[in-house]
This record gives C-alpha cells, sequence and structure tokens, in this order.
C-alpha cells in the first residue's frame, strides 16, 4: 500500500433519490481519500449510503454535485461536467450475486470482458489462464458455470474483474450469498488476493467482523454522512464517535460528569452513578464536561471476591451467562444498569452470585455525551 498516493479522491459528494415530496437526501457531503494499493471498506448500516457511494464512484448512479478522481484524472466533476460512463472508467466490480453466466465454462465467463472487445482469441486465452491462476482456479478452465461452488462462483468473478487489469476494484457485499463458515474463510482469501495483485479496493459491507478482518482502513457511515475513518484497530478500541463504538461491535456506555481532565501520566476520572472511575479520554474534554465511557465486555474481568484494589471496581450480580465455547457471555446487574462482559469459559459463575467487575481503565474509551448523532435508531452493539 503506498499511503502517499490517493488513487480514489472523492470530494463533497451529493446525491439525491425520487422528486418532489418524495426526494430523499442519500449522500451529503461525502469527502473520502483513499490510498493506492489499500482495501478501504465503507461499513455502515442499510441505507446509510455506502452503496450509493460505491455506485457513485463506478459510474452507475450519478450524483447531483461533487468530484470523484481515479488516479488523478476527474470521472465525475459537477462544477465542470466531467462524466466518464462505467466502461470507461479503470475499474473492475463484483456484485452480491457474482452475476455468472450459467451457460459459459469458466474460461468463457472470465474472458467475457475481452470478448466483446474483440480481442485476440489467443491474447484472451492467455489472460484467462494468468487470473484464474492468480484466484487459484488454474485447470477449471473448461467446467460449466452450474458445476462450481459457491466459492468458486465467487472466485470466477473475481477473476472476470481482473481481466481488464483495473486500476480499483469495486465490490458490494461480494459475501453476501455465502454461508457463514464458507464467508468467513472467503474473508481471509480475499485479503491474500487483494495482497498479491497489490489493487486499491473498495469494499462494501454492513458486517462489522467481515469489515474488522480484511480493512486497512474503514470508512464508517451513517444517515448520507461519514462518521469516522480509520483503521480497524483504532476504530475498535479507540473510536472517537460514540456511533462507531455502539455499530462496530458490542460495548457498554456509563454516562457522567468529567471530574479530574488528566494531565502529566494522571488518568482522567468521571464522576458516575457507580462513583469515580478512571477513563482515557478519545478527544479532550475539560472539567465539568458530560461524558460517557464506552467499554467491551472482553475488557471487564469477573471476580467473586472483593479484589485488592477497589479502583475501577463495580459490585453486582450476575443476572445471566451464556456459554458461548470460547467465553461465557454475562450480564451484570449494576444498580439499574446491565454491563455486558465476556469471560474465559473456566471462569463459571452461578447465576445470582454477587460478582466484582474490575474496568481497564486505558480500555475505558472516553466520549462527549452530546455526539448523538445517528444513536436514536441505532441499539447498543448491534
Amino acid at each position: 500500500m503506498n499511503d502517499d498516493r490517493v488513487m480514489v479522491d472523492i470530494r463533497s459528494l451529493e446525491k439525491y433519490f425520487g422528486e418532489g415530496t418524495e426526494r430523499v437526501h442519500v449522500l451529503k457531503g461525502v469527502s473520502l481519500s483513499i490510498p493506492e494499493g489499500s482495501l478501504y471498506t465503507f461499513l455502515g448500516p442499510s441505507g446509510c449510503g455506502k452503496t450509493t457511494t460505491l455506485r457513485c464512484v463506478a459510474g452507475l448512479e450519478r450524483p447531483e454535485s461533487g468530484v470523484i478522481d481515479i488516479d488523478e484524472k476527474a470521472v465525475f466533476n459537477s462544477a465542470g461536467g466531467a462524466y466518464i460512463p462505467p466502461n470507461h472508467r479503470p475499474i473492475g466490480m463484483v456484485f452480491q450475486s457474482y452475476a455468472i453466466w450459467p451457460h459459459m465454462t469458466v474460461a468463457e465467463n472470465v474472458g467475457y470482458p475481452l470478448t466483446i472487445q474483440r480481442r485476440p482469441k489467443a491474447e484472451i486465452r492467455s489472460r484467462v489462464e494468468d487470473v484464474l491462476k492468480i484466484v487459484g482456479l488454474a485447470g477449471l478452465e473448461e467446467r460449466p458455470a452450474p458445476k462450481l461452488s459457491g466459492g468458486q462462483q465467487q472466485r470466477v468473478a473475481f477473476a472476470r474483474a481482473l481481466i481488464n487489469e483495473p486500476k480499483v476494484m469495486l465490490l458490494d457485499e461480494p459475501l453476501s450469498n455465502l454461508d457463514a463458515k464458507l464467508r468467513e474463510q472467503m474473508r481471509f482469501e480475499i485479503k491474500a488476493l487483494q495482497r498479491r495483485v497489490n489493487i486499491t479496493t473498495i469494499y462494501v459491507t454492513h458486517d462489522q467482523a467481515e469489515a474488522l478482518a480484511i480493512s486497512d482502513q474503514i470508512a464508517v457511515m451513517h444517515g448520507g454522512k461519514l462518521i469516522e475513518v480509520g483503521d480497524p484497530h483504532q476504530l475498535y478500541a479507540k473510536p472517537k464517535r460514540k456511533f462507531t463504538a455502539t455499530f462496530l461491535g458490542l460495548t457498554n456506555l456509563i454516562n457522567g460528569k468529567v471530574a479530574e481532565a488528566g494531565a502529566n501520566s494522571h488518568p482522567s476520572r468521571l464522576d458516575t452513578e457507580f462513583g469515580l472511575l478512571s477513563f482515557s479520554p478519545a478527544v479532550p474534554m475539560d472539567k465539568g464536561t458530560e461524558a460517557v465511557i464506552s467499554i467491551r465486555p472482553e475488557n471487564i474481568s469477573v471476580a467473586s471476591e472483593a479484589p485488592a484494589s477497589m479502583d475501577n471496581v463495580l459490585q453486582g450480580t450476575l443476572h445471566d451467562a451464556v456459554f458461548m465455547g470460547d467465553a461465557y457471555h454475562c450480564q451484570v446487574q449494576v444498580r439499574e444498569q446491565l454491563i455486558r462482559v465476556h469471560t474465559h469459559p473456566a471462569n463459571a459463575v452461578p447465576v445470582g452470585a454477587n460478582v466484582y467487575l474490575t474496568l481497564d481503565p486505558d480500555s475505558c474509551n472516553g466520549l462527549p455525551a452530546d455526539d448523538t448523532e445517528g444513536m436514536d435508531d441505532t441499539m447498543m452493539g448491534d
């Protein structure tokens, strides 16, 4: 990945659907810079604008305003009137449905874009062999498409998108039609393939685990807006927005007011209904600011006995515990709030028992309480 060079540059994209009173504002000033060679994911709930943004890059949707550059060339510019149609943009695209032709062989499916360009048969055959090697389907050239597994059909779709040697690959929820086990396997295959060909890739999904597993960068979207951009670890462990914290995996939110704004290696402290809790602010916050701690279930330890130090410790009752194989997923009643905790499967605690929860201060991510964009219709942890 070349972090210094931008392959896809999106600026101030605006898009509407419908007319009159039915007009819906789908994209609201979306701006993104996608580095060359990166695997960049648009993540968000249904209707957030992620697929529309992808289709604008592909040229399948025409925005009302904004600019889209691919490889430093404008493929859309509302001010300058530039619009390059999809078939002349340097892109390859893989759809949810794969769009594999059932009456064609693997080789015919993969070579189809070159066939309609009337390229020489020898060139088509050579290029098909090359891309099938890349996607791990060498030797299956003559296999009929209906005799392929779901994973093999997905690879055929990738090979066909690669055949024209595009500068950008666009993937629109490409794993949604696969079963859970194959979907997990294909995540690794997509990431390995992208690394192998070193092609700039934009990936659209609503699946948080998928985005975390494959991405170099994730753009979290909601309501037609860009909420936050970062690498998977940063967005999961230290998001700067409440919507990101609640949408990207499970989390607990604890409200309070900043009692101490940490400085010189001293932690910040939040005055909550459970007492003072040490936390690490994601953004600067002054004393007296209304704030919320976001802490993931795996960053809370559970014990039946009181720890030696009661700093960042909550006392409660085990409300429920579900065995998930690799962990117990627990809900602990602490006053009026249920706190979610994931604990080691060997740490079996009976339901109804009195327990002590220790919250890792470095994992207590402090966020402004007034950052409510997208929170009204988002369930915590969904």
